[in-house]
């Protein structure tokens, strides 16, 4: 009974989705929590589910001509205050440093919530000419934002990301970079994640501090809340007037060059958690998986099992898969129900009977289905398994996210649909800030993005029935 009661530690969704996360969170140990408020340890399952997010990003950013650079995590309150909107939408999450060591600051020093004000500190120094142009850098770091409401990986008060901050001769360009990382952004969640997104830009009441423009990919969870899962900006050349950033142009004029910033965080693991797993625990995607294949031997002890079990890991390790064998002293049926927690893409069983026949048991975690395949196949099995898995997991949960996709004519059909479901709501708006208003107040449900692919649902608002301008997404969101 061990392996059921193993199982039944965790809260089923259907029961109550925020505990069944935390429960899968902690059950999977992917992180902990610590004696500094708001802030958690990822544990080496939750780390090296980064590690490969971030190897496989890091690639696909170097391919568009990004380079990794690292800045300080300290900005002095005189550069955060030179953009405006920019420290005002910070303000409220900014960690201040007032001493160092035993002297006070002469002047205090925030802990970096983001790190535009620097990049532009940085580039008043690096461009000059328009041979300088462009820049194109990203950096892995931390950041800190004194969130007052906190949940493992979604939301905590420092947070791993990357940022990317570019900058450019022209308005064009900028605006190019912007839409190309959100594609990248977009790519490696459907292709690495296994996670549907819908691409678009945000409204301006949305859009980041400072901003000229937001884009967005938003996905949808098992509950039917959004998250915002990466964001692309482009700022126009209003921080290089802020910062006094200019170069000269090859008709010998100064300009201003133009900006972008994008980035991701850990909250892609929240993701993967709320998008693939289900009450037995976590479901990863083979590509960011730790332990793609687990060997679980059957009658360990018997002759010649572990062997067996060793040298398949041997052939799986050397065709480059991650795989480990379960030898600990625990029964089959909790080594597998633990399989199942973690998240593992294959389980492979070997005993002495299978050995006997030559065949071994293949179970797939994202199906449940399971057979038998030959020992000296199995290597080809599960290279063939990889990216069909990938693709099963993708198309299951873009099933799920369209089942979950509603649209709403009339503010009646509006109202009842996100009574009554959760999920994604396209409908007509406005452009109008008063009606996003009304909607966030009247049913707590905001504007997620105006997609790129725009649909004509009505020729009026939903909220107000005026004359519509674009079709938007809304929801709920984490």
């Amino acid at each position: 009974m061990a392996d059921k009661k193993m199982v039944e530690a965790i809260t089923s969704m259907e029961e109550d989705f925020a505990q069944w996360y935390t429960d899968v969170v902690k059950k999977a140990d992917l992180c902990d929590y610590t004696s500094v408020k708001g802030c958690m340890v990822f544990k080496p399952a939750g780390y090296a589910i980064w590690e490969l997010i971030q190897k496989q990003m890091d690639a696909r950013f170097k391919e568009t001509g990004v380079e990794n650079v690292y800045l300080p995590m300290f900005i002095p309150e005189s550069l955060l205050e030179k953009e405006k909107d920019h420290v005002e939408g910070f303000a409220p999450e900014v960690a201040w440093v007032t001493q160092g060591g035993l002297q006070p600051l002469t002047e205090k020093m925030c802990v970096r919530p983001t790190s535009e004000t620097l990049f532009c500190d940085f580039y008043k120094n690096e461009v000059h000419s328009y041979r300088d142009l462009p820049k194109v850098y990203n950096q892995w770091c931390s950041v800190v934002r004194w969130e007052k409401e906190t949940r493992p990986f979604l939301r905590s008060r420092e947070f791993l990301w990357q940022e990317g901050h570019t900058i450019h001769a022209t308005a064009e360009e900028a605006e190019a970079r912007t839409i190309q990382m959100l594609d990248v952004y977009a790519d490696f969640c459907e292709q690495v994640l296994a996670m549907p997104v819908v691409k678009g830009r945000k409204t301006d009441k949305e859009k980041f501090a400072g901003a000229e423009a937001t884009y967005t990919i938003e996905a949808l969870m098992h509950d039917g809340k959004a998250l915002q899962s990466g964001t692309s900006h482009n700022f126009g050349d209003g921080f290089a007037k802020a910062f006094d950033i200019q170069y000269t142009d090859k008709d010998n004029t100064l300009k201003y060059p133009h900006q972008t910033s994008w980035g991701t965080t850990t909250r892609l693991i929240g993701a993967i958690i709320m998008v693939h797993g289900d009450n037995s625990g976590l479901k990863l995607p083979p590509l960011v998986a730790p332990t793609q294949v687990m060997i679980i031997p059957i009658r360990q002890n018997a002759d010649g099992v572990l062997d067996k079990a060793y040298e398949i890991r041997a052939e799986l390790l050397e065709k480059g898969f991650r795989v480990k064998v379960d030898d600990s002293d625990k029964s089959p049926g909790w080594k597998f129900a633990e399989c199942e927690m973690r998240g593992v893409p294959i389980r492979i069983e070997i005993g002495p009977k299978d050995i006997e026949n030559g065949t071994a048991i293949i179970a797939r975690r994202d199906n449940g289905e399971k057979f038998e395949c030959a020992i000296k196949d199995l290597a080809a099995k599960v290279e063939e398994l990889i990216p069909t898995i990938q693709k099963d997991m993708l198309d299951a949960a873009r099933a799920r996210r369209d089942s979950q996709t509603f649209e709403a004519k009339t503010w009646e059909e509006f109202k009842k649909t996100f009574d009554e479901k959760s999920g994604f709501v396209k409908a007509m708006w406005c452009e109008n800030r008063e009606c996003e208003d009304k909607i966030k107040e009247e049913l707590a449900v905001t504007s997620r993005c105006m997609p790129f692919d725009q649909e004509h649902i009505a020729d009026t608002c939903v909220c107000c029935g005026k004359p519509a301008k674009k079709m938007v997404y809304w929801g709920r969101a984490y």
